[in-house]
This record gives C-alpha cells, sequence and structure tokens, in this order.
C-alpha cells in the first residue's frame, strides 16, 4: 500500500498546479470566426466576450439573420475552444498520477 504522506503531498502539488492552470485558462484569450473569417470574437477563459468584430460587407438591413447566425456561430467556436485548452491544460496534471479509467478532474 502507498504511503499517505506521500499521497497527500502529491494531491497539495496537484493541487496547486491545478490553481495555476486555471488561472491562466481564466486570463487566456481564443479567437472565434465564422463565415471565412468575416465574422470574428474573442472570448476569455471566463467565457466573457471581450471583442467582436465584423467585416463591413456583412452589414445589409436584409441580412441580419444571417449575421446574427455568424455571430452565434463564431461565439460557439470560441467556446469549443476555451473548453479545449483546458482540457488540454488539465491532462497535463493529471499525468503524474494515476487516475482510476474514467476519472476526469477536477473531480
Amino acid at each position: 500500500m502507498t504511503n499517505i504522506s506521500q499521497i497527500m503531498k502529491q494531491a497539495k502539488v496537484m493541487q496547486e498546479k491545478m490553481a495555476e492552470v486555471q488561472k491562466k485558462i481564466e486570463e487566456a484569450e481564443v479567437e472565434g470566426s465564422s463565415g471565412g473569417g468575416a465574422v470574428k470574437v474573442i472570448v476569455n477563459g471566463k467565457h466573457n466576450v471581450k471583442k467582436i468584430s465584423i467585416d463591413p460587407s456583412l452589414v445589409d438591413k436584409n441580412e441580419i439573420e444571417v449575421l446574427e447566425d455568424l455571430l452565434v456561430a463564431a461565439l460557439n467556436d470560441a467556446t469549443n475552444k476555451i473548453s479545449e485548452n483546458m482540457s488540454s491544460q488539465l491532462s497535463t496534471i493529471s499525468g503524474g498520477m494515476d487516475l482510476p479509467p474514467g476519472m476526469k478532474l477536477p473531480f
């Protein structure tokens, strides 16, 4: 059986690393885009939209629904990238511990 103090030390180190990674993720900004780059959004790791850029050629009163759909797609693209970044960052932390199959971080 593994020494309990060693497990506790590993848990503390992992907790510290998780706090560092979470801060890094929250500060990171990703760009999502749609319409071949005609609509771009910048979102931070807290899922707050920081900026929206719209190609002027898209602004047409008769095409508002298209623009709205492109905004939704760009926001979803950025949100998916945040989730991928978080999974990637957290997987580096769990690499040192033998977690049971199917167990993910954070718990």
